[in-house]
């Protein structure tokens, strides 16, 4: 049986007081796209970026690959080039062109120099932003500001890939342009875990949908099985307030 790519035990994460991650318990194959879904507050971003290491956990494992990178003391930096996390907000640095944005990671951490250059080309011309290498962020609109962020994580060659409400910051119509690029990467077969707010595209594309409510994973299951017949009253509840 192939090993899972992602696999979460027991992870708890509390921030003060206040608990934000109960005990999760989670796998993701390899080539497998897990959609997160659940209200604002649900613990969605947190369990995301503990995947990665930017939060550290309080207990659990977070195995990537069958190393347990939640280790106290574990070297990061490694790991993070292999699973690349994107956000809702673009981070573009404002005074850098989208190139310069894209090829600093390449140059400075992967020692690559002008090596990375027709790789960093062919990914701008791969999502549509070809004409648009010499431009700073403030010239380019919030899809394609988002595309830069995305071509910036793949520059790594990252083997899995987090997005965290990519395209809630983004005016409607460019959703789509956004959305058009979490579909080319499905199609390779990219590792994906996201949280997202777009049913239709999760119910379309995903795996599988995991529903979170209250620090828990509440339900999970194929897309079909939890849009057309969810189990637990609260996802029933939240997907009625969602669907409408």
């Amino acid at each position: 049986m192939q090993e899972p790519r992602l696999a979460l035990s027991g992870v708890t994460k509390s921030f003060g007081d206040v608990t934000v991650l109960h005990g999760i318990n989670l796998t993701v194959a390899p080539g497998e796209m897990v959609c997160l879904i659940g209200a604002s507050g649900s613990g969605k971003s947190t369990l995301l970026r503990c995947m990665n290491g930017l939060e550290p956990v309080d207990n659990g494992e977070v195995r990537l690959d069958g190393i347990d990178i939640a280790e106290p003391g574990f070297d990061l930096g490694p790991i993070r080039q292999r699973i690349g996390i994107v956000f809702q907000s673009f981070n573009l640095f404002p005074h850098m062109t989208a190139y310069e944005n894209v090829a600093l990671a390449p140059t400075r951490v992967l020692k690559q120099g002008n090596a990375a250059r027709p790789r960093i080309e062919g990914l701008f011309e791969r999502f549509g932003l070809g004409g648009h290498m010499g431009k700073y962020p403030d010239q380019l609109s919030g899809g394609q500001q988002q595309r830069v962020a995305v071509i910036r994580a793949l520059a790594m060659r990252p083997q899995t890939m987090l997005f965290d409400e990519i395209t809630s910051a983004l005016d409607p119509e460019l959703v789509g342009e956004v959305l058009d690029v979490l579909r080319s990467l499905r199609d390779d077969g990219m590792t994906m875990v996201l949280a997202t707010h777009e049913m239709g595209f999760a119910r379309e594309l995903a795996d599988r949908i995991c529903f979170m409510d209250k620090g828990v994973i509440a339900e999970e299951g194929k897309p079909n099985e939890i849009f057309s017949n969810p189990k637990q009253e609260r996802t029933k509840q939240f997907l009625a307030s969602v669907l409408r």
